[in-house]
């Protein structure tokens, strides 16, 4: 089962101290805003999300049709299929696709010790 490209949404308390430590870790800002509390930022392959006020907790986030750099990809599978696929085998879930459209969508599952793991697609 391909998820897509995998990052981490970070809960944090101060977007910009947390944007300044990671880019001491060699991090660049590739994408979001700072003033509306978000920013993606990448290493190489790795990518973090920095989220100020908008989760509860880190999240792990995989993206079906994207690669590691956010480009779009010519062959997936759809976040609606793996979603049927993970109902087949019992998956519960606290957010579901709606599987009767197309294009963008999102579910959430909660792995056995409470880690949330977003699947989200935007293509």
């Amino acid at each position: 089962m391909d998820l897509g490209a995998f990052s981490i949404s970070l809960t944090v308390k101060d977007i910009q101290a947390s944007k300044s430590f990671y880019e001491q870790l060699g991090f660049r800002v590739y994408h979001g805003d700072a003033d509306q509390n978000w920013l993606i930022m990448k290493n190489g392959e790795h990518n973090i999300g920095l989220f100020q006020g908008m989760f509860d907790k880190n999240i792990m986030t995989f993206n079906p049709g994207w690669d590691q750099d956010a480009n779009p990809l010519e062959s997936f599978t759809d976040a609606r299929d793996l979603q049927r696929a993970l109902k087949a085998q019992g998956a519960s879930f606290v957010q579901e696709a709606d599987e009767s459209t197309t294009g963008p969508a999102s579910f959430m599952l909660i792995d056995p010790d409470g880690n949330p793991i977003l699947i989200d697609q935007h293509v």
